[in-house]
């Protein structure tokens, strides 16, 4: 492996089920993953967890805090930040689908990492997070016995969507038996909380510079998903945390999608505008 690239031993057979017609591509889910950063002496850092070696999807890979919609995040909750109209124009979708990738990427947050975009007011965020009762919360929201409008209903907090930069969003490869239409977030560490692995999924978390990520992907020591080492190089030209927010905004959302075809006796897996993940796959071979 030049690279640590995701690339998984059934893909070859199921691209070429895909071209032949013989394999009608699934629905995607709505997900959505946030890029957690902290400022260090050397620049920011960024919050990441390895999936477990068992995980059916990404197994070992490095990625963001992150997971699916859950359908009752669209439930009413105490808002703050920019209006759910403003989202859904932001995101491109309805608002209450809005309001439910942006409730989703709060919630996972929390979920996974112990981190919560929250607060009592509008213009405050929750201190530490980590007591005991905290912790009964948290795992009644990963066990779905509880929906995240009801556990900030119950602790007075709103929701601060203005901690939140959208910045890109992927959709998994057609001929992937699991599919996430996936958008990516960026928010800062608040003030008084710290990470912890909160994550039956994953086995590990590390605070690393993109750049330092970066280097270690390229090496083939740390294994990711394109949409992983995309962001982390798309946050390496920025000196804070609050640099990337402020450039949050004026990003593109146009969904990025794989595309895989035949040509001249092989496949070409490709990512539109970045074609450091293109593969070509002789037929009966192995990527190049």
């Amino acid at each position: 492996m030049a690279n640590g690239q995701w690339y998984p031993p059934e893909w070859p057979d199921r691209i070429r089920a895909l071209a032949e017609g013989s394999l009608t591509p699934v629905a995607p889910k709505r997900a959505a993953t946030v890029m957690l950063l902290r400022d260090t002496r050397t620049g920011p850092t960024v919050h990441m967890l390895r999936r477990r070696a068992s995980m059916a999807f990404a197994g070992g890979a490095y990625a963001y805090p992150g997971g699916g919609v859950d359908p009752r995040d669209e439930h009413p909750v105490r808002w703050a930040g920019p209006t759910r109209a403003w989202w859904a124009q932001r995101l491109n979708v309805d608002e209450a689908a809005a309001q439910a990738i942006v409730c989703a990427a709060v919630r996972e947050t929390y979920e996974e990492a112990g981190v919560l975009l929250a607060g009592p007011t509008d213009d405050s965020v929750v201190g530490d997070t980590t007591g005991e009762d905290w912790e009964t919360d948290r795992a009644a929201l990963v066990a779905r016995d509880m929906s995240f409008a009801e556990f900030l209903d119950r602790r007075g907090l709103a929701l601060r969507s203005d901690l939140l930069g959208a910045w890109t969003r992927w959709i998994t490869p057609e001929f992937e038996p699991r599919r996430y239409d996936t958008w990516f977030f960026v928010a800062a560490l608040p003030e008084g909380q710290r990470t912890r692995n909160a994550s039956t999924e994953a086995d590990r978390t590390v605070w690393i510079r993109p750049t330092d990520a970066a280097a270690s992907y390229d090496k083939g020591e740390l294994l990711m998903m394109p949409p992983t080492i995309a962001t982390l190089r798309q946050l390496t030209p920025y000196d804070s945390a609050a640099e990337a927010l402020a450039a949050a905004p004026d990003r593109d959302l146009t969904p990025v999608l794989a595309q895989a075809g035949l040509e001249d006796g092989e496949i070409v897996l490709s990512w539109p505008g970045h074609d450091e993940f293109t593969k070509h796959i002789p037929t009966g071979g192995t990527p190049a």
